[in-house]
């Protein structure tokens, strides 16, 4: 039986610390955990897309024994091509072969995409197109189940149009700022309950062959 705590070597920067966001990951960064168990995924740095609240979650998810990887999305500003906004601000949201390949290489997502409900529930939609994982939505403004369903994103409650389905949702994650205590507790909950489902139901497959 062991004893004590359990090291998780954690790498956060593709290279040295240079430009907006300077001081935490880059774009294009993936720092890869133990086992391939959650996977944090972040919008791009810039002047109000820091990556910082992931990196506390992520920190935190790791303190309570999950093994998390992180990922900074090469392309993360903006919105998808096919969302209402067309893209917004000139920037179109879009993930790369070598993100969709990683991502998808974990049994579950948590996505931080924001504050703007009509940009980042289009970016969920995208990202669930692409992989078929299992996600959990952090976000600032109020956001239901029924919001995605209403786009096509499969959840919990409903099977829609992506392959990928949104388990769970967070709201009060205010980006470049402290996530408060509580907000951190709520996140585990949800992520340990998500990670059992996925077990017992891998379990009841296995079971079925």
């Amino acid at each position: 039986m062991g004893v004590g705590r359990e090291t998780q070597v954690v790498a956060c920067r593709k290279g040295q610390a240079l430009g907006l966001g300077g001081g935490i990951a880059q774009r294009g960064t993936f720092a890869k955990a133990w086992r391939n168990d959650v996977i944090a995924v972040a919008m791009s740095p810039g002047i109000r897309h820091v990556p910082k609240p992931v990196c506390q979650i992520t920190t935190e998810l790791r303190s309570r024994g999950i093994n998390t990887g992180e990922i900074i999305l090469n392309a993360g500003d903006g919105t998808p091509a096919d969302a209402p906004s067309g893209g917004g601000h000139g920037v179109a949201f879009g993930l790369e072969p070598r993100e969709i390949d990683i991502i998808g290489q974990h049994k579950l997502a948590i996505l931080h995409h924001g504050n703007v409900k009509p940009h980042f529930i289009y970016k969920v939609r995208f990202e669930l197109k692409k992989v078929a994982i299992p996600a959990i939505i952090l976000c600032q403004c109020p956001v239901t189940f029924k919001d995605f369903e209403q786009i096509g994103v499969s959840t919990r409650n409903n099977e829609g149009e992506t392959p990928g389905k949104v388990m769970g949702i967070v709201t009060g994650i205010v980006r470049n700022a402290d996530v408060p205590q509580e907000k951190l507790d709520e996140i585990v909950s949800k992520v340990k309950m998500c990670l059992r489902e996925i077990e017992m139901g891998t379990n009841i497959r296995l079971r079925n062959l």
